[in-house]
């Protein structure tokens, strides 16, 4: 008896089962133009857009698992990521691509096939726009190093250039761009209005690989870059022509610092904000080697005065840091819960907490050009 009426049940279920399902609406969102408070959370395979102001997502990339960072171009309206892919998902045949997205839409339009070099390494500076913005380099190691050029107003690959020793994508001018060597040196190359190298100059050596050498992660000025080592100093690089200018390196630290084993460290221990030309810095107590401890502190360093002007106590330890550009800047912070923590740039107090902003948030990015 239980059997006929289930079966009796299932029949009258049918009909409605079997009735058709209207077709689900989709609508396209646009964005409106970027502002300067939004900034990318670099996740691995993806980049969310967040505003700082609100805390709220406006969109994401999704990218490749081996892509490096996300290079935007606001003034055509693009992000570039070097992309690469296996025809077996993890093995197989490899085909590398500089893929082109829209802005507005954050969704692909094009792409130019590379040579299938591009690292697999998650640093931020290893793709770069020229500021041509025409010429977009990306980081090649096989282990052999070298970059490729890709033109991204003609989409077309442009050629491949010897870089052994050095790494980064650090842009200088209009068609150069300088590496650091692992000889504790520095390299510019300078490109033609076709993208092929026209000359190549280094510096002399400037800080010890063995005895302090210095991190891969720098932070852009109005004329350069700013590095760090690993035992707190601070080194500015500019460039003019082709000469190579480094300014005196200088001390974050002060003796009492050194004594109580304060140093930089971080997955991205540095951030700059060119409006007031101050440089915030992860820090944390530790010994040699501890480089990517997270920070419990945040200090500001006034570069041109070259001494620090002010420290926070982070709400919670981080190991990211990264400001907007804003004329009253937003300190941003992934912390160690892997939310991103938003501050008051100028006054140093905590706004909000963006709570899970990723799976695996990594870096941080604003819109700003190399930033």
């Amino acid at each position: 008896m239980r059997v006929i009426i289930l079966a009796m049940a299932l029949l009258q279920l049918t009909p409605a089962a079997n009735a058709q399902v209207a077709p689900e609406t989709v609508r396209e969102a646009t964005l409106p133009a970027p502002q300067d408070s939004w900034f990318l959370v670099k996740d691995w395979d993806a980049a969310y857009l967040f505003d700082s102001n609100s805390g709220d997502m406006q969109g994401s990339l999704t990218v490749s698992w081996y892509t490096p960072a996300v290079e935007p171009n606001i003034p055509r309206n693009e992000f570039y990521a070097a992309e690469s892919f296996y025809s077996r998902g993890v093995r197989g045949e490899r085909t590398d691509v500089l893929t082109i997205f829209d802005i507005t839409s954050m969704t692909a339009k094009a792409e130019v096939v590379l040579p299938p070099k591009t690292t697999p390494l998650w640093l931020r500076n290893y793709i770069g726009l020229l500021g041509d913005e025409r010429h977009v380099i990306v980081f090649n190691m096989t282990p052999a190093q070298s970059v490729s050029v890709v033109d991204v107003i003609d989409r077309e690959f442009a050629g491949e250039i010897s870089t052994p020793g050095c790494a980064l994508i650090l842009p200088v001018g209009d068609r150069s761009f300088a590496m650091i060597c692992g000889d504790g040196s520095v390299q510019l190359i300078r490109l033609d209005e076709n993208g092929s190298e026209v000359n190549r100059s280094r510096s002399k050596q400037f800080f010890s690989v063995d005895d302090d050498p210095v991190f891969d992660q720098v932070a852009r000025t109005d004329s350069g870059w700013i590095l760090a080592s690993h035992e707190g100093l601070v080194i500015q690089l500019a460039v003019s022509g082709d000469d190579i200018k480094l300014d005196k390196p200088w001390s974050m630290l002060s003796s009492e610092d050194i004594a109580e084993s304060w140093r930089p460290g971080g997955r991205q221990m540095m951030g700059f904000h060119r409006g007031s030309r101050v440089l915030y810095v992860l820090m944390h107590k530790g010994g040699i080697d501890t480089h990517y401890e997270p920070g419990e502190e945040a200090w500001l360093l006034d570069i041109d005065r070259k001494k620090r002007i002010g420290r926070v106590k982070l709400k919670v330890a981080a190991e990211a840091i990264q400001l907007t550009q804003e004329t009253a800047p937003k300190m941003l912070t992934i912390n160690t819960d892997d939310n991103v923590d938003v501050y008051d740039g100028q006054l140093l107090r905590h706004l909000r907490t963006i709570i899970d902003p990723s799976p695996k948030p990594l870096y941080l990015q604003t819109l700003g050009r190399h930033d």
